[in-house]
C-alpha cells in the first residue's frame, strides 16, 4: 500500500495514497503546486548549491554535514508524487554508494567519528524512507537496491554496539522498511537504538544531553524537550517500535510525554520550539511570541507522531492537533506561489527582515526565502505535501472515517465517498455517497465546533420539504458515525459553526498575560503591517466580536477579520518605559484588519503578531 505509515496493529487503519483523490480545493491546490512547482524549485537549487554534486565527487565538497539527507527528502516527495525526475536523480546518489553499502559524502574517509554531531545515521534514516516509499509506490528498482543495501551495512556495523545517532530519525526509518519487506532485523535494529538512547549512548554538550534526548531513557522521560525535530522523530520511531513489538508500556510512555507537551510546551498555532539558541523547547509554559523559534519541520514531525499516535489509539484529541498544525504551520511554511519558505514560525515579529532572493543565511523568522543554507524545511515541505492525502482518513474494523474536510474522493473497502466542502472559509462539508454500498462513515467534529449540526440526507429525500426532509441533530466535538447500507446519492451534511473567536492565554504563560488572539474555525489569525501602518506596537485591542471581511488582495473565499482597537496609551514618562498603570489608548480607535496566520508574509517585509494586547 502506498503510505508513508503502515503500522500492523492498530484502532484505525491507514488507507493507500491511490485510494484519495484530491480535488482543487485548499489542500488539493496545494498539493497540486507541490507537485508542478515546489519539488522541482528544490531540486534545481540543491543543484546550484552542489549538493547533488557531492555525489558525482565534485570538489570540494559543499553544503552542511547533514546535506545528504535534503537530496532524499527530495527523493521521496519524488516518489509519492510520481515524480518523473526520480530515477535520473536516484542514479546520482547510487554511483556514490561504496562496495560495503556506507554511503555519505562528507565522511567517507572518517566513517562514525562523531556521533554527536555528524548526522551519519540520520541521513541513512531519510534515504530508508525514500526507498520505502518508492517501493510502495513503483516496486523494486535503483534506488531501492540503495537503500537495502545501506540499511544492511547499519544492521551489520550497528547491530551489537552500544552507539546511536545524535539526531534520530532512523529509528521510524527502519520501522518502516521492515513493515514493507518482513525483514526482522530492520525492526530490531530500531529497538536497540530506541533502548540505547539516555543510558547515555552520546557524549554531554554544552547544550546538555537533553538536547539529543540521552539523559533518562525513553520509558522514564515525562514530557518532550531538547532539540523539537530530534525529539519528535524520536517519539515517531518509539511508537513504531513499540505498535511493532507489541510494547503497551513503551506506547504510554510516548502518550504520557506527548499530552504533557501539548498542555504545557505548544504554542497557538500547533507549533513547537521556544528557543532559537538551540531549536528546543522551553519549560512549561515558556511560550515567547516573538522569540518562537516554531521551526517548520517541528510541525511536520508533531503531524507524523500524532498521526500515528492516532492510529494507535483512536483518540481524537490527535487529530484536533494535527489540523490545528495542518493549517497553522504546514501552510504558512511555504508561501503562496511555492517557491519560497519560513524556516522559523515567530508569533510576533517587530523588525521588518530584509528582501532578498539568495540564499537566507539567518532563517530565524520573518522573512520567506527561497533557500537557506539548512533547507531543511522546503525539502521537509515537499515530501509531506506529496503524502498529504495519507493523513486525510482511515480505515475502521467496518468503514472509513474522516480526519480531515477537503474536496476529495476517497474509497475503502466497500465504500466510496466524494467530500465537497469550502473548508476552512466555510463549515460547511457534504459527503456524498458515490456507489451502493455498506459500512460506518465517521466525521471528526473538531474540538472547537461546540454548536456542530449533521443531518443524513437520503438520496430519496434530497427535495423533500420539511417535515418530511432532512433530520439535522445536534453533534458534539469527538467523531461521529453513520451506518449504512447506502445508495448511491445518500448524503451526509456536517455544518460546523465558523464564528470568529476570542482566545485568551494560560495564566501560567509570563509572556502572553494581558493578550489575547482570534481564531476562525481551525485558523488562527494575525495582524501585518507592511509598513508599519497601522504600528502594531502602539495597539490595543477591544475583545469585541470580530467582523467577517473579503480577503483585501481580491483572493477568491479567503476571509479576513476586523476588530477594534485603539492607538498610543503608555505609563511611561520621562524616557524611562516604566511608570504608572497603562492609560486608555488616546491616539484615536481604529479598524485593525487581520488575516488568516498562514497567509502572512506574502506582500513582503512586515511586522506581524498573533498576540494582542488587550490592555
Amino acid at each position: 500500500m502506498a503510505n508513508p505509515v503502515l503500522p500492523s496493529s492498530g484502532v484505525l487503519s491507514p488507507i493507500g495514497l491511490d485510494a484519495v483523490r484530491l480535488s482543487p480545493g485548499f489542500w488539493g491546490d496545494r498539493a497540486a503546486l507541490n507537485r508542478e512547482v515546489t519539488i522541482d524549485h528544490c531540486r534545481e537549487w540543491e543543484e546550484r548549491e552542489g549538493w547533488i554534486g557531492n555525489f558525482r565527487g565534485e570538489r570540494p565538497r559543499r553544503g552542511r554535514e547533514f546535506s545528504d539527507s535534503e537530496i532524499y527528502k527530495l527523493l521521496e516527495a519524488m516518489a509519492w508524487a510520481g515524480h518523473p525526475g526520480l530515477p535520473a536523480l536516484a542514479e546520482t546518489v547510487a554511483q556514490a554508494q561504496e562496495g560495503d553499502g556506507y554511503l555519505n559524502t562528507r565522511w567517507s574517509g572518517s566513517r562514525y567519528t562523531d556521533f554527536e554531531w555528524g548526522h551519519e545515521l540520520y541521513c541513512y534514516g531519510h534515504l530508508i524512507q525514500a526507498g520505502v516509499a518508492r517501493l510502495r509506490t513503483h516496486g523494486e528498482d535503483l534506488l531501492t537496491e540503495v537503500v537495502v543495501k545501506a540499511a544492511d551495512h547499519v544492521c551489520r556495523r550497528f547491530m551489537n554496539g552500544t552507539e546511536t545517532c545524535g539526531h534520530p530519525v532512523i529509528e521510524m526509518a527502519l520501522v518502516e522498511l521492515y513493515r514493507t519487506t518482513g525483514t526482522e532485523r530492520y525492526l530490531e535494529m530500531a529497538r536497540r537504538f530506541v533502548d540505547r538512547r539516555g543510558l547515555p549512548a552520546l557524549a554531554d554538550i554544552p547544550f546538555g544531553r537533553g538536547y539529543y534526548q540521552d539523559d533518562v531513557p525513553v520509558r522514564q522521560a515525562q514530557v518532550f524537550r531538547g532539540h523539537v525535530v530530534r525529539a519528535l522523530y524520536l517519539a515517531s520511531g518509539v511508537v513504531d517500535v513499540a505498535i511493532e513489538t507489541g510494547d503497551q508500556e513503551l506506547l504510554k510512555a510516548v502518550e504520557s510525554q506527548w499530552e504533557r507537551t501539548v498542555a504545557r510546551r505548544t504554542h497557538l498555532t500547533g507549533g513547537m520550539g521556544s528557543r532559537h539558541a538551540d531549536e528546543s523547547y522551553g519549560e512549561d509554559y515558556e511560550l515567547p511570541p516573538d522569540r518562537a523559534y516554531n521551526e517548520t519541520c517541528a510541525s511536520i514531525a508533531s503531524v507524523m507522531l500524532a498521526h500515528r499516535l492516532l492510529l494507535a489509539t483512536g483518540d481524537v484529541r490527535y487529530a484536533d492537533l494535527t489540523e490545528r498544525t495542518l493549517y497553522n504551520m504546514l501552510a504558512t511554511g511555504v508561501a503562496l506561489d511555492g517557491r519560497s519558505f519560513f524556516y522559523a514560525n515567530p508569533l510576533q515579529v517587530r523588525v521588518p527582515a530584509v528582501p532578498h532572493d539568495g540564499v537566507n543565511h539567518a532563517a530565524e523568522g520573518g522573512l520567506r526565502s527561497p533557500w537557506f543554507d539548512v533547507s531543511c524545511c522546503p525539502n521537509n515541505i515537499a515530501r509531506t505535501l506529496a503524502s498529504l492525502p495519507a493523513y486525510l482518513a482511515a480505515g475502521t474494523g467496518d468503514g472509513i472515517v474522516l480526519h480531515h474536510f477537503t474536496p476529495s474522493e476517497i474509497r475503502h473497502g466497500r465504500l466510496a465517498v466524494r467530500v465537497e466542502t469550502g473548508y476552512p472559509w466555510t463549515g460547511s462539508v457534504r459527503v456524498r455517497v458515490l456507489e451502493d454500498g455498506a459500512g460506518r462513515i465517521g466525521l471528526r467534529v473538531p474540538a472547537w465546533a461546540a454548536d456542530a449540526t449533521l443531518a443524513r440526507v437520503p438520496v430519496s429525500a434530497q427535495d423533500a420539504p420539511l417535515p418530511e426532509g432532512p433530520v439535522v441533530r445536534p453533534v458534539s466535538p469527538g467523531y461521529v458515525h453513520a451506518d449504512g447500507p447506502w445508495r448511491a446519492g445518500d448524503e451526509l451534511r456536517l455544518e460546523l459553526p465558523m464564528r470568529p473567536r476570542w482566545t485568551f492565554p494560560d495564566r501560567r504563560i509570563d509572556a502572553l498575560r494581558g493578550s489575547a488572539a482570534v481564531e476562525r474555525g481551525p485558523l488562527v489569525y494575525c495582524a501585518e503591517s507592511v509598513a508599519d501602518e497601522p504600528p502594531l506596537g502602539d495597539l490595543t485591542v477591544r475583545a469585541e466580536p470580530p467582523v467577517e471581511r473579503p480577503a483585501g488582495d481580491g483572493a477568491e473565499g479567503v476571509v479576513e477579520l476586523e476588530v477594534a482597537a485603539s492607538l498610543g496609551g503608555s505609563g511611561s514618562k520621562d524616557g524611562w518605559p516604566y511608570g504608572a498603570a497603562d492609560a486608555p489608548g488616546d491616539g484615536g480607535d481604529v479598524r485593525l484588519r487581520l488575516i488568516p496566520y498562514h497567509r502572512w508574509g506574502n506582500r513582503g517585509p512586515a511586522t506581524m503578531r498573533v498576540w494582542l494586547p488587550t490592555r
